[in-house]
């Protein structure tokens, strides 16, 4: 092989031999990449509440060990929990690279607030979502047994409305925090974002499936009740809570990055030697030598 046919092999592999640093080149218009953007979205909130509902159904179908009043079992709770967990993490682990796998519009509207994602971005991103959402109710209603309406986010029975816009405000704004300081600020742990966002999501779950369903994510709400035709009349709280939540993380959000968080507690990222020493105002092992 010549040495040019090597250079070109070089740059298909995105490899450097010729010692030069190449940005990668752009092959898609603005139009293309938001395009491009949304399938992926659409195909990974589809996956994510596809599998979400169906695990979530499912326990319920067949659960032996339902509460005498009718409310989900504990045991219940935590498999419906680690349908929904599973589903996104591995979702978004597989779609981060197309379009951000936020599979969420209250996620959404919280990195654009943040001003992570331009508007018209996160406003294309939303319509998809919750067209996913309903896709997926539908199929997981018309193909699994049961009604997809016992899938749908319910206040408790000692959940007053306010408590709950409150609930899912808080529930909210812990999983956007999480999603922007593990996945949208870069770390030597970014790669194992999508684990913390999943582990976020298991353990709201667990603190708020009693009390209004835990649904910190207005799509997942809204598909199953499109599917099954049912809507509570307190169904703009799982809007109006988790977008809540969403402003309070973004602003947490911009105070640190204007505080320059960095600065408070340097050297977490930090692999080698010389520069946490350095940081610190302490000699380095090879100035100490």
């Amino acid at each position: 092989m010549s040495s040019t046919e090597g250079l070109n092999a070089g740059d298909r592999r995105g490899g450097f031999s010729d010692g030069v640093v190449r940005q990668p080149t752009t092959h898609l218009s603005t139009l293309e990449r938001h395009l491009v953007a949304a399938m992926g979205e659409f195909i990974g909130t589809f996956l994510f509440l596809y599998f979400g509902y169906a695990g979530h159904l499912m326990v319920l179908e067949q659960a032996s060990d339902t509460a005498l009043d009718g409310s989900m079992s504990s045991q219940t709770i935590i498999f419906a929990a680690l349908a929904y967990t599973f589903a996104l993490l591995v979702n978004v682990w597989a779609f981060y690279r197309v379009s951000g796998g936020l599979f969420n519009p209250a996620v959404t509207f919280g990195l654009a607030l943040a001003g992570i994602l331009p508007w018209l971005r996160a406003v294309i991103l939303v319509i998809v979502q919750l067209l996913a959402s309903m896709c997926a109710g539908g199929l997981v209603n018309a193909m699994f047994p049961g009604d997809i309406a016992q899938t749908n986010t319910v206040l408790g029975d000692q959940t007053s409305i306010v408590r709950g816009v409150f609930l899912e405000m808080f529930f909210t704004a812990q999983l956007v925090i999480v999603i922007l300081m593990l996945a949208v600020e870069k770390s030597r742990d970014t790669y194992l974002a999508p684990i913390g966002i999943g582990l976020a999501v298991f353990s709201i779950m667990i603190a708020g499936a009693f009390v209004t369903g835990a649904s910190i994510n207005p799509a997942r709400s809204f598909g199953c009740a499109v599917a099954g035709t049912q809507f509570p009349g307190y169904h703009w709280i799982y809007w109006v809570g988790p977008f809540m939540g969403s402003l309070l993380a973004a602003g947490y959000y911009r105070i640190v990055k204007w505080a320059h968080y960095e600065e408070a507690n340097p050297g977490q990222d930090h692999t080698g030697d010389p520069i946490l020493p350095a940081v610190q105002g302490l000699p380095s092992r090879s100035q100490a030598v």
